[in-house]
């Protein structure tokens, strides 16, 4: 996606970047960790749709922090007076009375101080994978402190833009083609060695402590069990803020969209507004039909328009009857036939044979073909390999005949259905070879032919 408009906001001296996405009756203020880049974060698809699900339910608000990002450069790490002076003017900026804040990592405890210097502009704090002292502060207990982990950290800033942050910040992406090379132009992009030394050398000493018990509206700590930056810094920073929520998510991701980010999402809408409603599944398993009606154009001309549109009539209505009967979704009318889903392969060829049926009872020749896969769901469109594989299947069928792919027949077995092997067959456009099954003479199914043509 494209992304929002990037404006700035003046602080002092310092220009911040800023951008705005969603129109929920929530403010949020998503307060990122060490690397940020506005831009940059929408070319990852993970993040993108974990800033999209929160963007649902909220306004969400989100700026890269002075010193990182599109925001103006700084010689030194800044401090917690000035970042907060970040926050109230990228929200007076935007017209933004009160907020929630969402601090992520090192910008937990930056939140936790706005939430306690500015409680009448904050309506509620999420801290998520955040810790109340950095390693070099004395009088921590081991278990708050991270030094094994922040050795490791150290270390990735002199490969600083090899994308080596990725290893530890988000270790379920570190294996997919291409991630490490992304994410050292997301290193790059977000700040220069320099900065990002300077700015790790100020986390080490951050110490929330004195100011967590101060903390008076509403708190959600969440925290994934395996992060790097370990759970028992959740853990305390909850006990510290008075009445504050604590939510242990599995997973040892740590950046924001990586892992399972519906599940930090679903938390923070819950904790937010009260109630928790979970996104609609993006894909779905289902068997996909595909119809059409057999040399179409040719009877078209034979029997003239009018009558044709009355015997489409008839035929739609046929179809529809049938739907509805075996269980099935309408997809999407093609003009001379039907794109359908189904939850169960079998009432799915029982459908197609059906309309198959009653269609030559019609006067009409139809020809029908079946695949079950993962779809993508588009709004009600269906999307994805499956439903390729479906209409290539489709077209390979004979006239009156029903042709299902290999996954269809093994989904089926033991259903009764009798389906004929019809040979491995190459499919336009998709990878493989692929063995199609017919659907039996006594279960209303027409031999595939010799003479039946690959679609190429």
């Amino acid at each position: 996606m494209s992304p929002p408009k990037t404006s700035y906001a003046k602080s002092g001296d310092v220009n911040i970047a800023y951008q705005v996405l969603g129109e929920g009756p929530i403010d949020l203020v998503y307060v990122w960790g060490w690397l940020s880049h506005l831009d940059f974060q929408w070319m990852n698809p993970t993040l993108t749709s974990f800033l999209l699900r929160l963007a649902g339910f909220s306004r969400l608000i989100m700026f890269d922090k002075r010193g990182s990002g599109l925001s103006d450069p700084v010689g030194e790490a800044p401090t917690f007076e000035e970042r907060m002076d970040d926050i109230r003017a990228v929200m007076d900026a935007v017209g933004s009375e009160r907020a929630a804040l969402l601090g992520f990592s090192e910008g937990c405890a930056m939140s936790a101080m706005f939430a306690a210097s500015h409680p009448e502009r904050t309506i509620g704090l999420i801290l998520y994978d955040g810790f109340a002292v950095g390693i070099n502060v004395e009088g921590a207990s081991p278990e708050m402190t991270w030094s094994e982990q922040a050795l490791n950290i150290r270390r990735t800033i002199d490969h600083w833009g090899e994308g080596e942050t990725l290893r530890w910040i988000a270790p379920s992406m570190a294996g997919t083609p291409g991630a490490k090379r992304l994410w050292g132009t997301f290193e790059r992009a977000s700040m220069s060695p320099g900065m990002a030394l300077s700015l790790w050398e100020a986390i080490q000493r951050v110490d929330a402590r004195p100011v967590l018990p101060l903390v008076r509206v509403p708190t959600l700590v969440l925290h994934h069990r395996d992060s790097p930056i370990p759970a028992a810094g959740g853990r305390a920073m909850a006990e510290l803020v008075p009445g504050a929520r604590y939510v242990e998510l599995p997973g040892r991701d740590h950046f924001p969209g990586a892992g399972d980010p519906e599940a930090v999402a679903g938390e923070i809408q819950e904790f937010l507004t009260g109630a928790r409603v979970e996104e609609r599944p993006d894909r779905v398993l289902a068997t996909v039909l595909f119809t059409d009606i057999v040399d179409s154009t040719r009877r078209a001309a034979e029997l003239g328009d009018r009558a044709w549109r009355a015997l489409l009539d008839r035929h739609d209505a046929l179809v529809r009857a049938q739907l509805e009967l075996f269980c099935g979704r309408e997809v999407k009318h093609t003009g001379d036939g039907f794109l359908a889903s189904f939850d169960g392969p079998a009432r799915a060829i029982r459908c197609a044979s059906a309309v198959v049926e009653e269609a030559r009872e019609l006067g009409v020749e139809l020809r029908a073909g079946l695949h079950a896969g993962e779809c993508e769901l588009r709004g009600d469109d269906l999307g994805g390999i499956a439903v390729h594989v479906a209409a290539r299947v489709g077209a390979l069928a004979p006239s009156g005949g029903v042709l299902v792919s290999g996954t269809v027949k093994d989904l089926v077995m033991g259903s009764g259905i009798e389906l004929l092997d019809r040979g491995v067959h190459e499919l336009k456009g998709v990878p493989g070879q692929w063995r199609l099954f017919a659907l039996g003479e006594h279960d209303g199914g027409r031999s595939l032919g010799a003479t039946s043509q690959l679609a190429r």
